[in-house]
């Protein structure tokens, strides 16, 4: 057996800890961005207040006449001054224009209240986007009012949700490299459950003994379940292999011997009339060796597993029957036997091997046919249950067996007393086991006079699916 290096093989620690590394990766993407969102979110409502909060302090100094339609240098520069960028702010009015302040700052489509609250809005100076608060206010001339806009680039909120995304990457980050390595912890000490099973199977040396026990997980159960199965199939096929072995040794012993008798008197007498009448034996011996060859090897295919899903067809005994019945009829003819079928046209299907019912209907014909014996009629039949199974009969009027009997028919090697010895005794056993293969019943009958029926009923399509 050709093993894998331990490196080539997939490793299930590795697995587990990749389906956890990528989704949490990709956790961390997501939250990432969904930080950010709400870190500048809130940057924007801060600035925002702060903003509607200077609007409204220029506004008050605008209507007091505290500006006296003009700014000095230096509060021009305290207003404009923002480390993080610069700040923007006018002052109008609705009946002179621009009293003070930028004059590229645009106002806002839609012109505030008398004494409203300040109307935030986005603006755009030298390609700069700037976010923007005006506010309308009264002033000392009763027909005026001042329209006052304060601007400041949005610099400085990104800087700060950038800020805050750091801040939360970092722990998070933490958290996910404390989780990763609580995981590889966990995962290494689950992983030992599997120890007791491994050192199971490791002191074992040619057992198939099951493997499944109280202390596997119940995660690894189906693959410990499916080990037994394939054990128990194992077992069964060695328990085949070795029945057979001690079939073949059972039936070949006797003929393998008469043959070695028959070869050393043929070579101590070598007249001629010794010499014929020993290769009259060697071939009917031979004979013998071949087919109870053939009958052993057919009766261990018979033997083995359930036919699987694959291996059935839906077969038409209303033809394959007869097919296989007008194949034989040479050879009853020559055996002086009266070889038949009767049944319907009618189409009879089952669920099924070909090949094996080819061989149950052969080995139930050999078995009339040598046991009735010359010059004795045999008739193949075939009818529809009144539960929409098949039944197919085989019946011969031949010596038959005593009642007390038909139970063991389908024993291997068991032949009825007084029938003679062309058998092996394994036809009807490999017909019990092709019948058990597809689910049907076999039955045996004595015939009304005497001889015997063997009955082989199928299971309807329906039943046998």
């Amino acid at each position: 057996m050709k093993f894998l290096p331990v490196r080539s093989r997939p490793s299930l620690r590795r697995r587990l800890l990749i389906f956890l590394l990528i989704p949490m990766a990709v956790l961390l993407c997501a939250d990432a961005v969904l930080t950010y969102v709400v870190a500048l979110n809130y940057a924007n409502r801060v600035h925002d207040r702060d903003l509607s909060d200077n609007a409204l302090t220029l506004a008050k100094m605008s209507g007091d006449n505290q500006l006296g339609g003009s700014l000095t240098p230096q509060a021009r520069f305290l207003l404009e001054y923002d480390p993080n960028g610069r700040s923007y702010f006018a002052v109008r009015s609705t009946l002179s224009g621009l009293l003070t302040g930028d004059a590229q700052l645009s106002q806002t489509a839609r012109a505030p209240a008398l004494g409203g609250p300040p109307v935030l809005y986005d603006a755009h100076v030298e390609r700069h986007v700037l976010r923007a608060a005006t506010i309308r206010v009264a002033s000392h001339n009763p027909n005026d009012s001042l329209i006052v806009t304060v601007a400041e680039t949005l610099r400085d909120r990104h800087q700060q949700a950038r800020e805050i995304l750091l801040l939360a990457i970092v722990m998070q980050s933490s958290l996910i490299v404390c989780v990763l390595l609580l995981v590889w912890f966990g995962v290494s000490r689950g992983l030992r459950a599997l120890d007791p099973l491994t050192a199971r199977l490791t002191s074992r040396s040619h057992e198939l003994t099951p493997i499944d026990g109280p202390d596997v997980p119940q995660e690894i159960a189906p693959l410990t379940l499916t080990i037994d199965a394939v054990f128990g199939r194992l077992r069964g096929m060695l328990a085949l292999h070795d029945r057979f072995i001690a079939d073949a040794a059972h039936q070949l012993r006797t003929p393998l011997a008469g043959l070695s008798l028959h070869v050393d008197r043929a070579l101590a007498d070598p007249r001629p009339e010794v010499v014929a009448n020993a290769m009259t034996h060697i071939h009917r011996l031979t004979q013998r060796t071949a087919r109870t060859s053939s009958q052993l090897m057919a009766l261990t295919r018979a033997q083995a597993s359930p036919l699987e899903a694959e291996d059935r067809s839906l077969l038409n005994l209303s033809r394959l029957v007869p097919d296989t019945v007008s194949l034989r009829v040479h050879e009853a003819l020559g055996a002086g036997v009266d070889l038949g079928y009767r049944g319907s046209d009618e189409p009879l299907c089952i669920l099924g091997n070909a090949s094996s019912v080819e061989d149950l209907l052969d080995n139930l014909i050999d078995n009339a046919m040598n046991y009735a014996g010359r010059g004795s009629v045999v008739t193949v039949s075939l009818q529809q249950r009144d539960d929409g199974g098949t039944r197919l009969a085989v019946e011969d009027n031949g010596p038959g067996v005593p009642p007390e009997l038909l139970p063991r028919l389908s024993e291997r090697f068991f032949r009825a007393p007084g029938n003679n010895e062309r058998g092996t005794g394994l036809g009807l056993a490999i017909v019990q086991r092709i019948a058990e293969r597809h689910h049907a019943q076999v039955t045996y009958e004595l015939a009304e006079e005497h001889g015997l029926r063997v009955i082989v009923d199928f299971p309807s399509t329906t039943r046998g699916a």
